[in-house]
């Protein structure tokens, strides 16, 4: 162990090898932990390392002749340099912060763009940004996106899972996501849902966060209609053990631990996190009318949450690296209520086991190929508890339904790129097979404690999809982009078997072979960039996605609350055809202003409509909706005051509303519920790695509405919907040393109270104080 511990913290000289070392450091001085250095020599194969917590680098085994050493860290421009193979002195290597455009993103294009020259709505969350939020979880984190939201206004931290759907710019906000979230290019949605388990994140290792707004499945096919997100790992250093650990308010703690070591052309990266929280009770002791709300039925949520991962790196020469990674996760819930009967708690459990490889060549100097394939298997277990009308208010809970829904999925990519001229030129396709279901035990009506039907619906759903894409660069000011993609899936084998217990008889729903559906679509786009001089540059792209319906929406049921949402076999895609005119300004390199009008109009969306309402009692069911639209504006600026100040503020305004729909006219024009016309988010940041870093964030949210008919209002408000808000989150954290940092985060500093459901009346997370430590040692 301690020639292990030696080796990570000392570099060391191999007699009669030469070497090559250097430090890392920002203009102030400050050293700079975790840049990516990379040695070129000739026809070698490219070395690479990252710089330890004191800003130092080192090639023990630098060969002779010409050398370019390469660095590269997030919000730095580019250092590139020959230097002489065994120069005696170390290099001083001094990065100048990046201009705000000149960011390089892997997601528009399937490939390296900077961000000043993607013709799209684009958002780039920094290792800083993510360190520097207060937040614990990713989602929180995301929230300084005005265009980000889940399905409703609840952090992951106290929603059901089935109720973490990303949706961006309002469009389809649901349990299912309309959003697209990669994991270094690889799927993270839950393949039977669509939703994202965003505990399962591991933030710590995150290098940035890409978020394109708009459609995107010329590219990227189903779960891309309404935009991408890709979380980027940071790569690992040669010998590096970091740690993050925190503990605060309602018992709330989390360890984060990630391990590296390269040897050769091999490199390998272990984390793995913990989180747990005891909660908050969140339906309202007493509404704004006077009415206590709050019963014998409920309690805190919480939730209980762990990962391991582990990422093998093989890089056998400078053209070909290959990528290994294996993961586990489980998260289990109280959803805050319990059985007035047993006592037993509504909550749910997941496990979810992942592989995944990638294989990355270049070919020649101008194309390159990658093609990667994964895997995962895992079980969401749930039940759910009604609460009927009583006296006094949710003083009976009965348990209605216990759920098993076991999933399992493949999925396998294939792109060239090739570099011709004044051409790029990707072309690739993707596959995707899931296989999933939803066994269900209905319980009786009166204590919930007898079996009464058995139910097992699922099905099996297989896509492929082919796409091109070609970015040609007609002159120095204009690139125009233009991709196409083709996408073919079908559900089979799909079942509803139901018996009622204790006959064994089967039910009136009862239906061993649901029929087959099937379906092509075609997602064109063509967007443009022209840049009117160095300062100003217009966009404008225009575009069609497509979202299939899930496992989840065909054949699976759920409760929440008073609100029974039923299922639909016969749903059919949701498309979306939408475009965008940007403009983005940058006076100066560390100044950048982004402005984009949107128009998405969708057709057949899912919604969950109401189909009767009895009292507090709600039956909805999954439909195609008819048509929506969703436009608006989206405004986002930055800027660098020096090396030491950063302000961030971003605005949506979005109206988002029913355009069509025969079977129920009374919601044309009527408002997407869960969709807020006005969002806005300010951050204000210092950070003086020899003084202090401190950030403030102020997160704004207009009205919107909890239900499709606009009807549903708060007790003691006159208006419907849910009443607009604002917290306020702030964070602190100091360098004690080279090694050693501490740090404080508050979420919701003021304790700020705000509604986030009806039926019953439901608030958002209190005010979290956390605080602790990160610790970094080796390379």
């Amino acid at each position: 162990m301690l020639n292990f511990l030696l080796s990570v913290v000392l570099s060391t000289t191999v007699s009669g090898q030469s070497q090559i070392s250097g430090t890392v450091h920002d203009p102030a001085g400050a050293v700079v932990v975790g840049a990516s250095v990379t040695m070129r020599a000739g026809a070698n194969p490219d070395a690479h390392t990252v710089t330890g917590p004191d800003g130092r680098f080192t090639f023990s085994l630098a060969p002779q002749g010409a050398i370019v050493l390469v660095v590269r860290a997030t919000g730095f421009a580019e250092w590139r340099r020959d230097v002489a193979a065994g120069a005696s002195q170390p290099i001083d290597v001094v990065l100048v912060p990046a201009g705000l455009l000149e960011t390089v993103t892997v997601t528009p294009a399937r490939g390296e763009m900077r961000l000043g020259d993607v013709p799209a709505s684009m958002s780039v969350l920094t290792r800083d940004d993510i360190r520097q939020s207060p937040a614990v979880l990713a989602d929180d984190v995301l929230r300084r996106l005005p265009s980000f939201s889940l399905f409703r206004r609840t952090s992951s931290m106290a929603a059901h899972p089935t109720t973490q759907g990303v949706s961006l710019r309002g469009i389809g906000p649901s349990g299912v996501s309309r959003t697209l979230v990669l994991l270094d290019g690889v799927p993270f949605n839950d393949p039977f849902g669509g939703w994202v388990y965003w505990s399962r994140i591991p933030l710590e290792q995150a290098e940035r966060i890409e978020v394109v707004d708009g459609a995107g499945s010329s590219l990227y096919g189903n779960y891309a209609l309404g935009g991408v997100i890709n979380i980027v790992s940071g790569a690992g250093g040669p010998g590096t053990l970091e740690m993050k650990a925190q503990y605060g308010t309602l018992n709330s703690g989390a360890l984060d631990v990630m391990g590296s070591r390269v040897r050769g052309s091999l490199g390998l990266t272990l984390d793995g996190g913990l989180f747990r929280t005891d909660g908050y009770t969140p339906v309202v002791a007493t509404n704004g009318a006077g009415v206590a709300e709050r019963g014998l039925v409920d309690n805190n949520v919480s939730v209980d949450t762990g990962r391991a991962n582990a990422r093998l790196t093989i890089t056998p020469s400078g053209r070909v690296r290959g990528v290994l990674r294996a993961g586990y996760f489980n998260e289990e819930r109280n959803n805050g209520k319990h059985s007035t009967f047993t006592g037993a708690a509504e909550e749910n459990d997941t496990t979810w086991t992942s592989a995944s490889g990638s294989l990355t060549a270049r070919i020649s100097d101008n194309s390159d190929v990658q093609v990667s394939a994964s895997l995962g298997r895992g079980t969401l277990r749930s039940n759910f508890l009604a609460v009927p009308a009583a006296t006094p208010p949710r003083s009976i809970g009965r348990m209605t339904l216990n759920q098993r829904v076991p999933t399992t999925s493949y999925s396998g990519m294939a792109r060239w790129r090739l570099l011709s001229g004044s051409h790029t030129i990707t072309i690739g396709g993707d596959w995707r097979w899931v296989d999933g279901g939803s066994e269900e035990d209905g319980l009786d009506a009166t204590t919930g404690t007898t079996v009464t039907v058995q139910r097992i619906s699922g099905g099996t759903q297989n896509g492929l999809g082919a796409f091109v894409q070609d970015i040609f660069a007609v002159t120095p000011a204009l690139t125009i982009t233009g991709s196409v993609r083709i996408d073919r899936w079908r559900n089979y084998h799909a079942h509803n078997l139901e018996s009622s217990v204790p006959s064994g008889l089967p039910t009136i729903n009862n239906n061993a072979a649901l029929p087959d559906k099937r379906d092509t679509v075609i997602s064109p786009r063509v967007a443009a960039i022209y840049r009117v001089t160095d300062l100003v540059s217009v966009w404008a792209n225009i575009g069609e996605g497509f979202r299939a319906p899930t496992l989840n929406e065909l054949y699976r049921q759920f409760r929440v609350g008073t609100v029974l949402t039923l299922a639909n076999n016969q749903l059919g895609p949701e498309r979306l055809r939408g475009g965008e005119v940007g403009l983005q300004v940058s006076p100066f390199r560390q100044v950048a202003w982004r402005t984009t009008w949107f128009d998405n109009r969708i057709t057949d969306p899912v919604s969950n409509v109401t189909l009767s309402a009895s009292g507090a009692n709600v039956t909805q069911q999954r439909q195609n909706l008819g048509a929506t639209r969703v436009s608006g504006v989206q405004t986002s600026v930055d800027y660098r005051a020096g090396g030491s100040w950063k302000v961030s503020g971003a605005y949506i305004y979005q109206h988002a509303r029913v355009t069509a729909n025969d079977a129920n006219t009374a919601l044309v024009d009527k408002l997407l519920p869960q969709v807020p016309r006005h969002r806005g988010s300010l951050q204000v940041t210092f950070a003086n790695a020899r003084l202090v870093t401190a950030s403030l964030e102020l997160l704004a949210m207009g009205r919107q509405f909890d239900d499709d008919l606009n009807a549903r209002a708060v007790p003691g408000n006159t208006a419907a919907g849910l009443p607009k808000y604002a917290v306020v989150s702030l964070s602190v954290s100091r360098a004690i040393g080279p090694r050693l940092s501490a740090f404080v985060g508050v979420q919701n500093l003021f304790n700020r109270e705000y509604i986030v459901g009806t039926l019953p009346t439901t608030v958002g997370s209190p005010r979290l104080v956390t605080g602790g430590i990160r610790v970094r040692v080796g390379r």
